[in-house]
């Protein structure tokens, strides 16, 4: 074992586990560091909450007066708990979030010393925005935009900062972060669903999407990580190879938590607590060092908040634990990758969720009319779907090891199928009492007798119903839900007010009654949108070659698939719904391609160096050795040299024919490398797909053949079967 190695894992046998004690209830510590209704009460007068409860809930505007008071109460909230600094937090085109601290420590006239905060410095701050990424939006020379006070997020102290959630904005009005666009598309979605609630209950008037994540991530000691340049540099490893053990035995999943992840948890969970972030469940998952937690449902907004800001917490709490948290969405090869499965669903203010089943036929119908669009919406804009979960890290997760395929299909199960083909199989036109009848107590109402988990679940549906919910199973694990969230909420607001016009043309110019004209409708989109839904493994060869006949797409690599969100249709999509304009769709197209072919290269350049840098180097010193050996072999066995020398020379040949493959296709990579440099856009990003990346594994495989020859003492990158089987 080499000798880095060996010091890593000496460092990590060494160190002993730190004790986490659980002293409080959960309850007790939930929000502690949250500026939430329950803080605004105490510290806010009656004028000011008032106004903050009515831009939450009706977007109305806040009286800069008003947002002075609001400032000085939050202020003092902060000061009360600890803060020195506040700062706007927001979430930039990077994936990450982004933070600009400020003191509020000021100095008067008199040479004085106070704390200080305005409604001013609350509501707006103006960051430099041709410094992140913006597509073309912003130039150098052009570097204004603002970051805008978000109410509808509560602000939170972490550590001793007062942090502010925020939308940010170009200087022209155009989007530069993740959050705008998705609290576009939760009005649209919010106006459109509220619309088509009216039909059933006229006390509904307000729609909320929810949504609640599932963050897998992999553990691994730091030290060990530290010695491996893939992994700190990419999140990954580009190198390696498998362990004998991996998770074939399957007994990772749901086992036993270790001692020290366990005290990683506990950690992770108060301060998860503090901040507002209602963590619940915690287990092991399939691979080896693999995790999942996942908190209760929240409003979709705060949800993509709380995701984001626990990214952050987790990468803290696991410095403190000696553990390197990864992200990456397939971090091992061999074993399963990690997903961010967003279970979305639509709740009203008078308490019901609108893709649960109820109990009487109205409910019921009700029931349908969501189930029905959300169905049609992704039949529609299937590609589009497919897009928004596209990076250069989950284009290695998709279609294996349990995750989705790139194959974009809905999985409803048996029961709701036979409803919705029953459904189908009903009379064109104006239903007679007859039939009237049969759908109310035949068909819908046996909805009633589903239980939450009516039907198997299907691991490898990118789209599944669940009991209640739909759950979006591709989206990558380093992913900022954001993106999904936006898109998912915008076509369906689309579907949903396309339905209410066609429902609304039927009652006025057929005469048709409001419960006749939605099931012809529905009873239309089920016809239209039957060949997305599939019930079968996703990931059998019969799928592909059946989603081609039914003309579904198959887009497998992220510069594919980001086609989808520059079309016409998609432009249309987002203008309409006042969601995204066309510059900010471009931008953001721009944005995502160029980082694809950035990941790539670095990931190339850092391939590229550990072979040339540290396994070649290992390989000839050990192979000298052997050379060494064979010398002494021939000054003894002189007469029979070749017979006692004989697997030593086939060694060096092997190794020598490694190395030698290895050379050559580097040098080949990197020419490809600096030919798809000179390009830009699309063909850029497409480049350093087509020319690049297949090198990727062809240099593996043979720098993980040395692996095996090598002696273990040399080798100088830790081994899969330390990484993942050290706790």
């Amino acid at each position: 074992m080499s000798a880095i190695r060996f010091n890593a894992l000496q460092e990590t046998l060494n160190r002993v586990p730190l004790s986490i004690k659980e002293t409080n209830r959960r309850s007790e510590l939930f929000a502690q560091n949250v500026f939430n209704k329950r803080s605004m009460l105490q510290y806010m007068t009656k004028e000011s909450y008032t106004s903050v409860m009515n831009a939450i809930n009706y977007g109305s505007k806040i009286d800069r007066k008003i947002a002075d008071q609001i400032a000085v109460s939050m202020k003092d909230w902060a000061l009360s708990k600890g803060a020195t600094h506040y700062t706007h937090w927001f979430q930039p085109l990077t994936g990450a979030t982004a933070e600009k601290h400020d003191a509020f420590f000021e100095i008067a006239e008199d040479g004085s010393a106070f704390e200080h905060f305005d409604g001013g410095q609350l509501v707006q701050q103006e960051p430099d925005a041709s410094s992140f990424p913006n597509g073309g939006i912003r130039n150098t020379f052009e570097a204004r935009g603002y970051t805008a006070w978000d109410p509808t997020s509560p602000a939170f102290i972490y550590g001793t900062t007062l942090c502010i959630p925020t939308v940010f904005v170009a200087y022209t009005g155009e989007a530069l972060d993740n959050k705008t666009p998705l609290l576009r598309a939760l009005q649209a979605i919010d106006d459109a669903a509220t619309d088509v609630c009216k039909y059933f209950d006229k006390n509904v008037n307000k729609v909320n999407a929810t949504l609640g994540w599932e963050q897998e991530y992999f553990l691994i000691d730091k030290a060990l990580a530290a010695s491996r340049p893939d992994i700190m540099i990419t999140g990954r490893t580009l190198l390696g190879h498998s362990s004998a053990k991996g998770q074939q035995l399957d007994d990772h999943y749901f086992g036993s938590i270790p001692t020290r992840i366990m005290n990683f948890m506990r950690d992770l969970e108060r301060e998860s607590m503090l901040l507002g972030i209602p963590v619940k469940t915690r287990h092991n998952e399939v691979a080896p060092n693999q995790f999942e937690l996942a908190p209760i449902f929240e409003e979709a907004n705060l949800s993509v908040d709380h995701n984001t800001l626990l990214m952050d917490v987790m990468e803290k709490v696991s410095q403190r634990h000696h553990f390197k948290v990864l992200f990456h969405e397939k971090p091992f090869a061999g074993i399963n990758g990690s997903g961010k499965h967003n279970n979305w669903s639509l709740s009203t203010n008078t308490g019901v969720n609108l893709l649960s089943p109820g109990k009487t036929p109205m409910k019921n119908l009700q029931f349908l009319t969501f189930f029905v669009n959300t169905i049609k919406a992704v039949h529609d804009y299937e590609e589009l779907i497919r897009a928004s979960i596209a990076s250069a890290s989950n284009d290695h997760r998709l279609g294996a090891n349990e995750a989705p395929p790139a194959i974009i299909s809905v999985f409803i199960g048996s029961q709701l199928s036979q409803v919705l083909d029953e459904l189908e199989n009903v009379t064109k036109g104006k239903l007679s009492p007859k039939e009237k009848t049969d759908l109310k107590l035949n068909i819908v109402g046996k909805i009633p007798e589903i239980l939450l988990d009516n039907t198997d679940r299907n691991r490898t549906s990118p789209f599944a119903f669940t009991g209640n919910k739909f759950e979006l199973r591709a989206v990558g694990s380093w992913s900022n839900c954001a993106g999904p969230m936006t898109i998912l909420n915008t076509i369906i607001a689309k579907q949903l007010k396309d339905f209410k016009k066609e429902v609304d043309a039927l009652i006025e110019t057929k005469n048709l009654k409001k419960d006749e004209a939605v099931f012809n409708v529905l009873r239309e989109y089920i016809k239209a949108s039957k060949k997305i839904r599939f019930e079968g493994d996703g990931y059998g060869e019969a799928w592909e070659k059946e989603a081609v006949k039914r003309g579904l797409s198959n887009n497998k690599t992220t510069p594919e698939a980001l086609k989808a969100k520059v079309t016409e249709k998609t432009i249309t999509l987002f203008e309409e719904m006042k969601v995204m304009n066309k510059v900010e769709v471009e931008a953001r197209h721009e944005i995502e391609l160029e980082e694809y072919a950035k990941r790539i290269q670095i990931e190339s350049r850092v391939l590229g160096d550990i072979s040339r840098n540290h396994v070649i180097p290992t390989a000839i010193q050990y192979q000298n050795t052997l050379i060494e050996n064979v010398k002494g072999l021939k000054e003894i066995f002189s007469k029979d040299f070749e017979k006692f020398a004989k697997e030593q020379i086939d060694l060096i040949k092997r190794i020598s024919n490694h190395i030698a493959e290895i050379n050559s296709k580097i040098e080949e990579m990197t020419n490809e490398r600096k030919k798809a440099n000179k390009l830009a856009g699309q063909k850029h990003a497409d480049a350093y797909c087509s020319k690049v990346v297949p090198f990727f594994e062809n240099i593996r495989y043979h720098v993980d053949k040395l692996e095996l020859l090598v002696d273990d003492n040399l080798w100088p990158l830790t081994k899969y079967r330390e990484l993942l089987f050290t706790k």
